[in-house]
C-alpha cells in the first residue's frame, strides 16, 4: 500500500515518552517505506540519539525551535515544507504545532495534523486541519472544547513486542549495576516532573520491608528532569537512597525492561496514556500502575495490571508487595499484558490506522 508523503515535526529538547513515541513512529514509517522526513530541534535529545546512530533512517532536518514564538524557526519550518513538499505535515506538542503554519504556503499546501498526547490548551492547535488524540477520553475532551468531531481522530500508540534478552547479557547487566544474585529489580521510567508521581513512589519504597518473599529489592530509575534534586533529597531523608539506582535517560531502555522483575508506573490522574504501560506489556513484565486516566482506559485490574489509587503511597507499596509475593499473579499479569500488545497495540494495527487517516486526508482534504 502506498503512503502519502509526510513531514514529522517535533520541537522538544529533552527525552521522554512523547519523544520515544516520535522515534518509534518514525522508525515504523521508515520500515513501511513511507515517503517521510523528520524535523527535530537542533541539539535535542532526539538529535543526540540520531548522531549516535539510533532511530529511523529517514531524512532528518534540524531546526532551532527555540521558543513557541521564534520567528526564525517559523520561517525555517515554512522553508522546509516548501523543500520537502509533503502531503501531510504532522506536528507534536505545542512548540512545533504553533510554529508550523502551512496556510502561509498558499495552494496547494500540506494538510496539517496536530497530534496531542495530553490535555493541553488548545489555542495553539486550532489552526490545524485535523487532530489525533492517543486515547478516547482525550478525543472526547477535544470535541467538548469545540474541535469538530469529524476531524478529531483517536489512534492509540503502539509498541513492538521485544525479543528476550539472552541470559548471559541479562546477567552481565545485573553485574554492571551491582545487583546481587537474588535481588528484585524494580523499574520505573519517566521524566522527573510532578505528574509522573515519583514523590509517591519514593514514599512507597520507604514503606516496603527490606526483603519481599525473602529477597532484597532495588529500584532502577530511568529518567531525568527538574525535580531530580528534590527527589534525591527525599530518598536520603526517607533512608532509601541506597536502594535506588539513578540511571538517567538510557537509549537502551529495552535492556532494563528485560532485566526488571516488576515495572512500577506511579503517575498522577492527569497522565493521558502512559507508554510505559505498553512497554512493560511488550517485554512481558508484570506491572503495578496507578489508576491514572490512561491506565483506567487501557488496563484491566488483576488481569493485565495491578492498579492502585493515584497519590496513595500506602496502596502503591502494598501493590508492589502483592505482585512480588505472588509469582502466579505476576506471571499472569505479564502474559496477559503481552497478549494485549499483540492484539490491540501492535505496530501493524496502529500503522494501518495512520495509513487510512493519511490517505483519506490526502484524497479528500
Amino acid at each position: 500500500m502506498g503512503w502519502p508523503s509526510s513531514l514529522q515535526l517535533i520541537g522538544s529538547k529533552g527525552l521522554g515518552g512523547a519523544e520515544r513515541w516520535f522515534q518509534r513512529f518514525c522508525d515504523a514509517l521508515a520500515d513501511c517505506r513511507a515517503p517521510a522526513a523528520m524535523g527535530i530541534r537542533s541539539g535535542s535529545g532526539i538529535d543526540q540519539a540520531r548522531r549516535e546512530g539510533i532511530g529511523a533512517q529517514l531524512p532528518c532536518y534540524r531546526l532551532p525551535f527555540r521558543t513557541v514564538w521564534d520567528p526564525i524557526s517559523r520561517m525555517d519550518a515554512t522553508r522546509l515544507m516548501r523543500r520537502v513538499k509533503p502531503q501531510i505535515v504532522q506536528t507534536y506538542m505545542g512548540r512545533a504545532t504553533r510554529l508550523t503554519q502551512p496556510h502561509q504556503l498558499g495552494r496547494p499546501r500540506p494538510l496539517h495534523v496536530a497530534r496531542l498526547g495530553g490535555y493541553y490548551r488548545l489555542g495553539p492547535y486550532r489552526h490545524a486541519d485535523a487532530w489525533v488524540g492517543n486515547t478516547r477520553q482525550l478525543c472526547d475532551w477535544m470535541v467538548a472544547q469545540g474541535l469538530p468531531s469529524s476531524r478529531v481522530h483517536q489512534i492509540y500508540n503502539f509498541v513492538d513486542p521485544a525479543p528476550e534478552l539472552a541470559l548471559i547479557e541479562r546477567e552481565r547487566l545485573r553485574q554492571d549495576l551491582g545487583l546481587i544474585e537474588d535481588e528484585w529489580a524494580l523499574l520505573a521510567l519517566g521524566r522527573f516532573v510532578t505528574f509522573k508521581g515519583h514523590h509517591y513512589l519514593i514514599d512507597a519504597l520507604a514503606r516496603l520491608p527490606t526483603e519481599i518473599d525473602g529477597r532484597p529489592w532495588r529500584l532502577l530509575l530511568l529518567g531525568e528532569g527538574p525535580l531530580e534534586a528534590a527527589l534525591r533529597s527525599q530518598a536520603e531523608a526517607s533512608d532509601v537512597a541506597d536502594r535506588i539506582l539513578w540511571l538517567g535517560w538510557r537509549s537502551d531502555a529495552d535492556a532494563y525492561l528485560q532485566l526488571a522483575d516488576l515495572v512500577v508506573f506511579p503517575s498522577l490522574e492527569s497522565e493521558t496514556l502512559g507508554n510505559v504501560i505498553l512497554e512493560a506489556w511488550a517485554h512481558s513484565r508484570p506491572l503495578v500502575t496507578t489508576a491514572c486516566r490512561g491506565a483506567l482506559e487501557i488496563t484491566r485490574h488483576g488481569e493485565d495490571a495491578w492498579r492502585v489509587p493515584c497519590t496513595d503511597s500506602v496502596a502503591l507499596a502494598k501493590g508492589i508487595e502483592k505482585v512480588l509475593n505472588d509469582p502466579g499473579l505476576g506471571s499472569s499479569l505479564a502474559r496477559r499484558g503481552r497478549e494485549r500488545v499483540e492484539r490491540d497495540f501492535s505496530r501493524d494495527a496502529i500503522m494501518q490506522q495512520y495509513w487510512a487517516l493519511y490517505t483519506d486526508l490526502a484524497n479528500h482534504g
